[in-house]
């Protein structure tokens, strides 16, 4: 087991009395987020987003699959998360472990449920073949506040996916052709809204609330609690785990502080992509472009 998990006495007390005085043992604000780095990959769909001492990459894959019979305009979106003993001494290979599986049912609820992807424009043939998308999530480092990080990878790489263009012809009018990206231009995805996740960590009744909690903030915290919106000022989720109960007032001043950083967090992966593809139509123009700092 990892000892990270269990803070000393005196740690402990530190970052208690710390909080109390409205200080965090970085140096940072009660409503301050770690310093956020946001590195899209060279293949569509992947992204790597860096939290502070937290590292989630995100990667994007497609397959034509038969609809749900409920459902057979739409196609459909999984997230799955992975945890490697190399971001963390406590995660064990092999199958997904609680904390794996509570990760990727946080975001999907925040994602899918919130219909921030249109399934609908992912359906070629209704009711025979539907784009079925997978946003896998691997931890690399974990140094608190998993929730955020991840939901932000998700959404970068699904932000700059992009899926073969298929047509429907033939004599009977069935015949499915999938175009090479040479022949035709992939197609990119659409996305309503970004739904961005707002963690906090509340101490003691929960009269002390911080955001972007640290893995050490996390071992001493009372509860947790995430808030989903979007800069449309819709809530999308909002998911508790355990701990002391929160005041309606205190669940209010969560949803003002969300709608603020998620629309911080939305300009940043808005902006990269843009500067992606301008990056890209300087190239082609044969000019002299650094873009060594977009790629990881």
């Amino acid at each position: 087991m990892d000892q990270r998990l269990f803070p000393t006495v005196t740690e402990r007390e530190f970052i208690e009395h710390a909080l109390d005085s409205g200080l965090r043992v970085d140096g940072r604000g009660p409503f301050d987020f770690r310093n956020l780095k946001i590195a899209f990959g060279r293949e569509d769909g992947s992204a790597e987003v860096e939290l502070g001492e937290t590292r989630v990459m995100g990667y994007v894959t497609a397959q034509l699959v038969q609809p749900y019979k409920e459902r057979p305009n739409e196609g459909t979106l999984a997230i799955f998360a992975e945890f490697s003993p190399m971001a963390d001494p406590a995660y064990e290979p092999g199958r997904p472990g609680k904390a794996a599986i509570e990760l990727g049912r946080v975001i999907d609820r925040g994602l899918r449920e919130s219909r921030a992807v249109d399934l609908e424009s992912m359906c070629v043939v209704a009711g025979k073949h539907v784009w079925s998308l997978r946003v896998d999530l691997h931890v690399l480092g974990n140094g608190g506040n998993l929730i955020d990080a991840a939901n932000i990878a998700a959404l970068a790489a699904l932000s700059t996916f992009r899926r073969l263009e298929c047509t429907v012809g033939g004599d009977d009018g069935q015949q499915l052709t999938i175009h090479d990206p040479d022949v035709r231009e992939p197609l990119p995805l659409t996305i309503h809204h970004l739904p961005i996740a707002v963690t906090f960590a509340y101490f003691g009744d929960g009269n002390i609330m911080v955001v972007d909690p640290t893995f050490k903030e996390e071992a001493v915290m009372g509860g947790r609690m995430t808030v989903t919106v979007n800069s449309n000022a819709d809530v999308c989720s909002i998911q508790k785990a355990g701990g002391e109960g929160l005041i309606p007032s205190v669940v209010m001043q969560c949803l003002r502080i969300a709608l603020l950083k998620a629309a911080d967090i939305t300009n940043e992966i808005k902006i990269k992509p843009s500067i992606l593809q301008m990056s890209f139509i300087k190239l082609s123009q044969n000019l002299s472009v650094d873009i060594s700092s977009i790629f990881f």
